[in-house]
């Protein structure tokens, strides 16, 4: 890849990859008023989400690019396995570790 991305740019992305995302799941969980928290409006413009329609819902699932930018901060040690889903009142930790 040839611009690192940040760390809520790589949570928001291993947050749509780790199960079927709805458009209103993520628009819940991931919208925001503050104009320096744009992850989601960044992702669409960097091609690394697009929506899909599946049995009348819209589904928001990572593009080769979205998934290119994840399995590489993967493989650098990126920050995604210490991250937490934003909707889960746990705070339960994605990754597997």
């Amino acid at each position: 890849m040839s611009e690192p991305v940040g760390p809520l740019m790589l949570e928001f992305l291993a947050w749509i990859s780790s199960r079927h995302r709805t458009y209103a799941e993520a628009m819940e969980a991931w919208q925001t008023t503050c104009p320096r928290h744009t992850v989601w409006e960044d992702a669409l413009i960097e091609g690394f989400i697009r929506m899909e329609s599946q049995d009348d819902q819209c589904e928001v699932i990572l593009t080769e690019r979205g998934r290119a930018m994840l399995e590489e901060s993967n493989k650098t040690g990126g920050p995604d396995s210490q991250m937490f889903h934003p909707d889960r009142q746990d705070q339960e930790r994605i990754g597997g570790n």
